[in-house]
């Protein structure tokens, strides 16, 4: 038996119990991290994909449907709707966020009507992957600067627990 092989049920176990604690909401800051990263993963992997009101997955999205689809792909179920999401996060400042955080786009925190998966800080602009309404991008998967979704609104940071 090869060290891979016989090393496979110990990686399960380990998989399983992470799966498990995330779940629960006792995971590691390790296991957050890993979390998110796979989260941020999955959407990027849907670059494209059209806008669909509604939508959520495999092929169309909404913004929410995007970010519940990627988390719960990475194996974190999140509720359906933008305000859900937000209402159920762990709230943030901007200072603190991280790739693979989810951006909320309201004009406050009762009124949250857009979602994102933070993907970071480059070329002077914060960066998110959502689901473009708008035609300026096409309607569509995409990385876009947090800054064209807040004219009149405000961008809230959270933290899936």
């Amino acid at each position: 038996m090869n060290s891979v092989s016989a090393s496979r049920p110990a990686l399960i176990a380990a998989l399983g119990a992470v799966t498990a604690s995330l779940m629960l909401g006792t995971a590691s800051p390790a296991e957050a991290a890993t979390l998110k990263q796979a989260a941020l993963k999955v959407a990027k992997a849907r670059k494209g994909d059209p806008y669909q009101y509604g939508a959520a997955g495999p092929h169309r999205f909404d913004c929410s449907g995007l970010t519940s689809y990627s988390y719960k792909k990475a194996g974190k179920t999140i509720p359906r709707t933008a305000q859900g999401q937000y209402n159920k996060s762990r709230h943030i400042s901007w200072k603190s966020r991280q790739p693979g955080d989810l951006v909320f786009i309201g004009r406050n925190s009762k009124g949250i009507y857009h979602v994102g998966i933070y993907a970071g800080f480059w070329s002077g602009k914060s960066w998110m992957w959502n689901a473009n309404t708008g035609s300026y991008r096409g309607r569509k998967v995409v990385l876009a600067p947090i800054s064209e979704y807040t004219a009149g609104a405000h961008a809230y940071y959270g933290q899936v627990k």
